[in-house]
């Protein structure tokens, strides 16, 4: 059962298009995944869209009364410009999308479907592909931990989204499953630790860092996630 979600704050600025492009996408995969999401999103939708039509409505008014001899029908016009555009008609067929990794197939999520990924990049039992989202400092990837690997303990310089698609791990704070959406930054320290192996998708804003023993040494990984 998925336990962790994105914030109310979040979900309301996926739903009023306000979110970088990354954060986005990993939202979007999450709502995909979980049902109590899904509620929360259709409810934030039907209200932007009241709000939204009540807007036009009252704007429509009040150019009607402003000019007696002209009527102007925003609701007709907006309707009328819509349908005028061909590219609206345009429907494809999402098709599914398998990736191998170590001998390990994954299925992608809907949302990754149509953005490609670079080569899977790898040290020891971790292993990343840029996913291609030019979202300025915020980097998004795929990353794998094989079966039995860790991320030694570190904390953020900026922030982490971890959206879990596949497999399990589980740090100081507990266990994931996928779909969980798990938010980290400067005021946390985890070891994120697998046993059979996982599939994320991150969003970063700046590079781990490794601040216990000789943890240290391997701030450069930090880098290779970033």
């Amino acid at each position: 059962m998925i336990k962790h979600h994105p914030s109310e704050t979040l979900l309301a600025q996926y739903c009023s298009a306000q979110l970088p492009a990354s954060l986005s996408v990993a939202v979007s995969i999450h709502v995909d995944m979980c049902p109590v999401c899904q509620a929360k999103v259709a409810q934030l939708e039907a209200e932007n869209a009241k709000e939204v039509f009540s807007e036009s409505q009252s704007s429509s008014s009040t150019v009607k009364n402003s000019h007696d001899t002209e009527e102007v029908d925003f609701d007709t016009d907006l309707l009328n410009l819509i349908t005028a555009d061909p590219s609206i008609d345009e429907v494809y067929e999402v098709e599914p999308v398998t990736i191998q990794v170590n001998e390990h197939n994954y299925e992608l999520p809907r949302a990754l479907t149509r953005i490609s990924h670079g080569r899977f990049t790898q040290v020891g039992k971790l292993a990343r592909s840029r996913v291609a989202i030019d979202d300025g400092p915020l980097r998004s990837s795929l990353l794998h931990i094989g079966a039995g690997g860790e991320i030694p303990e570190h904390t953020h310089t900026g922030f982490e989204v971890t959206l879990l698609l596949d497999g399990e791990f589980s740090d100081e704070e507990g266990s994931y499953v996928p779909g969980d959406f798990i938010w980290q930054d400067g005021s946390h320290q985890h070891t994120p630790l697998t046993k059979n192996g996982c599939l994320c998708f991150t969003v970063v804003s700046s590079a781990l860092h490794f601040n216990k023993g000789l943890s240290k040494l391997l701030n450069p990984i930090g880098n290779l996630i970033y």
